[in-house]
């Protein structure tokens, strides 16, 4: 299956890429997308834990029971 670069840049990071690694062009290729498809999770799953984290405290706060509705909200802003 055929793959052409049409980029200069492109071709020449991936041709730095395959010299400094000692790999193939294809391989290189191939590095690149498995280490940016890692990275990708990796960001993705750390964000995560944060959003669990964040959750988790405002779970843990104790409930009030109190009603926040319109006239909460109106007596908060009046002078």
């Amino acid at each position: 299956m055929a793959f052409h670069v049409r980029d200069p840049e492109t071709d020449a990071l991936v041709r730095e890429l395959a010299e400094k690694t000692k790999l193939g062009i294809t391989e290189a290729v191939k590095l690149a997308a498995v280490e940016a498809l890692q990275a990708r999770d990796k960001a993705r799953e750390e964000k995560l834990a944060k959003m669990r984290a964040i959750c988790a405290e405002v779970a843990s706060w104790p409930r009030t029971d109190l009603k926040a509705d319109k006239a909460f909200f109106d007596d908060m802003y009046e002078d």
